[in-house]
């Protein structure tokens, strides 16, 4: 089993992670369970955050790392929450109250068309010169009512109109075969595969 150190304290994440390495014999290892604190995530976009993530906890570990960076961007807000997804209701919220903010932003607004976006970034080492960037996107529309007990973050509001359920109504084989973390995982192996050599 190869190790790769997750730059995310997130257990969704972890657990979505793990489930789509698994078949390359990869084991994924949360920061936090090495000891590694979150690193900060200043900028405003996508892949710059998920870079410094992954710099940050291949530095402090000495592991190859992983990092995402990825949030729901909504048309009728002009791509938020985006990279502030996870505290669009302040810093330390939980997934409640995001939901409860994203509604109230959204409610002036008929425009209910979003995406979800995944930036990955692999790193060989902390001074790796030659990052592995890989992103998916996964189109929705949000809708008021939550639906659905599975997934996290927005999912229950993220409504699919081609599946006909919200994002937290699928299985997680599934939804990890449909979403953005998914698509973006698929890029990322293929590319481990090649340019790592971990077949």
């Amino acid at each position: 089993m190869r190790r790769l150190v997750l730059a995310s304290d997130n257990q969704g994440k972890l657990r979505e992670f793990a489930a789509l390495l698994a078949p390359l014999r990869i084991e994924v290892i949360a920061q936090r369970s090495l000891g590694v604190p979150p690193a900060e995530e200043p900028h405003g976009t996508f892949v710059e955050n998920a870079l410094a993530k992954a710099r940050h906890a291949a530095a402090a570990t000495g592991l190859p790392a992983l990092a995402d960076d990825s949030g729901l961007c909504c048309a009728a807000l002009d791509g938020a929450p985006g990279v502030h997804s996870a505290r669009f209701a302040g810093a330390g919220a939980g997934d409640a109250d995001n939901n409860a903010a994203l509604m109230r932003a959204l409610a002036p607004f008929a425009d209910r068309r979003g995406h979800y976006t995944c930036v990955l970034v692999a790193l060989r080492s902390a001074v790796d010169p030659e990052p592995l960037v890989s992103e998916g996107r996964w189109s929705g529309e949000v809708i008021d009512g939550p639906r659905g007990a599975n997934g996290f973050g927005y999912d229950p509001h993220f409504w699919l109109p081609e599946q006909g359920c919200t994002a937290a109504e699928l299985a997680p084989e599934v939804k990890n075969r449909l979403s953005h973390r998914g698509l973006a995982m698929r890029e990322l192996a293929r590319r481990l595969a090649i340019d790592w050599n971990w077949r």
